[in-house]
């Protein structure tokens, strides 16, 4: 065995992260208290200098994230998120299996442009309506109903949320993460992760449907469930607003920019994205993207509010700081991990697992993580294993993202514990899904997640 002289940087900068570990899966202080760690003790362990940490903190992924919120700000400002929702919910019908699939396909669709927990806040109410209005079902059947359906709300966003880079902080995480480490040599584009994460998200979802519907709703029994509360918001909501017109513009614009900025790979053609059409358009990131489309946001005005604007800066300062301050002690760990040496040290002590088949592995990795989020954040799931993560792919010689992506996607297979999500949370909160339930289906919804992973893991390649 050979042995390596650590450092003093390489020591600190373990010793810090365990101690952000800890505070991360412990929840001892807030997670936007534990952020500042790193940037109090790089400079005092002489890991990197103040100005280099802080650097850290406002890397341009964030910026995404930022751009992301301001988006859905506005969508729910107009009360636009609920018209589509509860369209889609009317759509679907009003047996219980179809208003299963129906509050699946919301919280899927919406959860994949904005956040999954304001997702959920929205749609609880609505959920909580239909079970509470008059019904043809018995106590037992009825019970069963409404967990199901609580469920699949808070595991449908969650779901969805994992289709896009936007779509839930872990993924925009793991896309700083390469930024950081690879400078741009495995840039994470919007395209190149809904690619991969949506048909992982499409066939997760669909098998989701089918496990719920076998565990909740009753056998042989379409009698209907009220819908009334449904038809009577979207009366009270009116016409389609000038506002929620220029809203659904600004949007798929931006979804178009996303998609389209650095081209779309046929096979036997390709189409050039829109930068290559400008001077400095490798300059461009989808972040760039995402602000700009914002800024229209504060610049057009709104025609049933006089003298404001689509978006205001008050609306916007409910923006969750300590979210951006988690982002940005992870890339600040990540550069720590590099700058002292601790990676490469790390890829030197783990050729240990040169001798496993790499399956084996990634299985492992897959499971540790779920596991992890159960009880952690995922965001801070995502933090702690992409740097060991790193060095791990370069002893293995193995390419990265064959290891990362699944581990930032098994980040959000938490489903058995109510402080798993906050989705999870929110819908336990609501008295109508017993603790015994979200362990049995939580646990099942793992093992299947992990199982498709694994499989589309082999089968596609990121």
């Amino acid at each position: 065995m050979r042995f390596y002289a650590i450092s003093t940087g390489i020591s600190a900068t373990a010793m810090i992260t365990v101690w952000m570990a800890a505070w991360w899966i412990t929840e001892a202080v807030d997670i936007g208290v534990t952020s500042f760690i790193p940037f109090i003790l790089f400079p005092l362990s002489g890991v990197m200098d103040a100005g280099s940490v802080a650097m850290q903190y406002m890397e341009q992924t964030i910026f995404l994230f930022i751009g992301g919120f301001f988006l859905a700000f506005a969508l729910e400002k107009w009360n636009l998120h609920k018209r589509i929702a509860f369209r889609i919910l009317l759509l679907t019908g009003t047996s219980p299996s179809r208003v299963l699939l129906g509050v699946m396909l919301t919280a899927f669709i919406i959860s994949m442009w904005i956040s999954n927990t304001a997702t959920v806040i929205m749609l609880v109410s609505a959920i909580t309506a239909i079970i509470t209005l008059d019904h043809n079902y018995n106590e037992k059947e009825h019970k069963k109903i409404a967990c199901g359906l609580m469920l699949a709300l808070a595991y449908s966003a969650t779901i969805g949320g994992i289709s896009t880079l936007v779509g839930t902080p872990p993924n925009m995480v793991f896309a700083g993460f390469m930024e950081k480490m690879y400078e741009g040599q495995m840039a994470i584009t919007f395209t190149r992760w809904f690619t991969f994460a949506f048909p992982f998200s499409l066939v997760f979802i669909t098998a989701v449907y089918f496990i719920l519907k076998k565990l909740f709703i009753p056998e042989h029994h379409e009698k209907p469930l009220p819908l009334d509360y449904i038809r009577n918001e979207l009366k009270k909501a009116g016409p389609v607003s000038n506002e929620e017109k220029w809203l659904m513009t600004i949007f798929f614009i931006t979804v178009i920019l996303w998609f389209t900025r650095t081209g779309l790979n046929f096979g036997s053609f390709s189409i050039k994205g829109w930068t290559s059409l400008l001077p400095y358009g490798s300059f461009i990131r989808d972040s760039t993207v995402a602000i700009t489309m914002s800024l229209l946001l504060f610049l057009i005005p709104s025609k049933n509010k006089k003298g404001e604007q689509l978006l205001i800066w008050s609306d916007v300062t409910r923006l969750p700081f300590r979210i951006i301050l988690l982002f940005g002690s992870g890339f600040a760990l990540a550069e720590g991990f590099e700058k002292s040496g601790l990676a490469t040290l790390l890829a030197h002590q783990l050729g240990v697992f040169n001798q496993f088949p790499e399956w084996t592995l990634l299985l492992a990795i897959m499971i540790m993580v779920t596991v992890l989020s159960e009880f952690a954040s995922n965001v801070a799931s995502v933090q702690l294993v992409l740097p060991v993560l790193a060095p791990l792919a370069i002893t293995l010689n193995a390419d990265p993202l064959t290891l990362m992506v699944p581990a930032t996607m098994a980040a959000s297979l938490g489903y058995m514990m109510p402080v798993a999500t906050a989705a999870n949370t929110i819908v336990y909160g609501t008295g109508y899904v017993p603790l015994k339930q979200m362990l049995r289906a939580g646990l099942i919804l793992n093992l299947t997640g992990i199982a498709i992973l694994f499989l589309l893991v082999h089968l596609l390649k990121f």
